[in-house]
C-alpha cells in the first residue's frame, strides 16, 4: 500500500513538472549559443611595443618588506600621534640641568550631545542618547559610539567614556533641553 502512494506521487510531480516544461518553455523561439566566430572578426591586440614579461620589475616586487609606521591597516581608527621630541635642555653654566615633564594631553571631547539615558525594561541595561543635530544614536553600556568611543558608566548627570584609539577617558555631562515656550 505505501509502494502505491509513493507511485501516485511521484506520478504526480512528473505530471506537474511536464505542465511547467510545456508552459513556460518558448518553443517557437531558437535556442541562444554562443557564438565564437563573431568573437575572432572583432579581436584587436593590444598595442603593446614589448609582449615579454618583466621579471626585473617582478624581481623588484618581490624583494620589497612592508615597513609598518604603527598603523593596523585593516582599521580605520586613526592612530594615536607620534609622542612629541623630548626637549633637549641647553647647558647652562651656573646650574643642574632641569627638565620640564610635557603637559598632559587634553581630555577627549565626544562630538556629539548626551542628551539622556534610560534602561531596558525587564533588564539592568542601561542606554545613553546622543544626537548630533541630525542623527540620534542609541549606545548600551560597554558598547561603542561612533567606532571611536567606549561608553565604560552611565551616570544620572553625567557619563564616562574612552577613546578607543589612545586609550584617554573623559566624562560627558547630561545637556538638559530647554523646555518649549508656553503659551
Amino acid at each position: 500500500m505505501k509502494q502505491k502512494k509513493q507511485l501516485a506521487a511521484l506520478v504526480v510531480l512528473l505530471l506537474i513538472a511536464g505542465a511547467i516544461w510545456f508552459f513556460y518553455f518558448d518553443h517557437n523561439q531558437p535556442m541562444v549559443t554562443a557564438d565564437s566566430s563573431s568573437v575572432v572578426h572583432n579581436y584587436h591586440p593590444l598595442g603593446v611595443d614589448n609582449p615579454q614579461l618583466h621579471t626585473d620589475g617582478v624581481e623588484r616586487a618581490r624583494k620589497t618588506e612592508y615597513k609598518s609606521r604603527g598603523r593596523n591597516i585593516f582599521s580605520r581608527e586613526v592612530p594615536p600621534p607620534p609622542p612629541p621630541p623630548k626637549p633637549v635642555a641647553k647647558k647652562e653654566q651656573s646650574g643642574p640641568k632641569v627638565e620640564v615633564p610635557p603637559p598632559p594631553p587634553p581630555p577627549p571631547t565626544l562630538p556629539v550631545k548626551f542628551f539622556g539615558y534610560g534602561t531596558v525594561p525587564n533588564g539592568t541595561v542601561r542606554l545613553a542618547f546622543f544626537t548630533d543635530g541630525q542623527d540620534t544614536y542609541v549606545v548600551a553600556e560597554g558598547e561603542l559610539l561612533l567606532n571611536r568611543f567606549r561608553i565604560l558608566r552611565i551616570g544620572n548627570a553625567n557619563l564616562e567614556f574612552e577613546e578607543v584609539s589612545t586609550g584617554l577617558r573623559g566624562t560627558a555631562n547630561l545637556e538638559e533641553q530647554a523646555a518649549p515656550p508656553s503659551a
